[in-house]
């Protein structure tokens, strides 16, 4: 038996799943959460993801860099939830997770008022 190209004389107790192997039941979800890994060390919610998607926000990966740079200028700063604001979308952001918690597109923002932030970044 070969397990990753290693020749195991053995069958571990409990099968080959016990040594800690998974199946994936969704390998595109999980490429999705390794590249947001990879690309900017942020975690977008899947409240989040439902929202780019219904929204139709697209997000490019200078965005995405652009955005990791205000994620981490806030978090030298001390600050908790944070709303970052690009031209055309916004973001909010649980900073101490670095998580991107809902997304908006700022001309479809129905009432104009965004609660509980401790801070803004402008600039983008």
């Amino acid at each position: 038996m070969e397990i990753d190209g290693i020749r195991v004389p053995f069958v571990p107790i409990g099968g080959i799943n016990k040594v800690g192997y998974e199946r994936i039941s969704n390998p595109r979800n999980n490429f999705i959460e390794l590249f947001e890994e990879a690309v900017c060390n942020l975690k977008f919610s899947s409240h989040a993801k439902a929202r780019l998607s219904s929204r139709e926000i697209n997000l490019s990966v200078a965005e995405l860099e652009k955005l990791e740079k205000a994620v981490n200028s806030v978090h030298a700063k001390g600050c908790r939830e944070s709303l970052v604001i690009f031209p055309d979308k916004s973001f909010l952001v649980s900073v101490a997770n670095r998580t991107v918690i809902t997304a908006f597109a700022n001309d479809k923002l129905q009432e104009k008022v965004i609660t509980n932030i401790d801070s803004v970044v402008f600039g983008f």
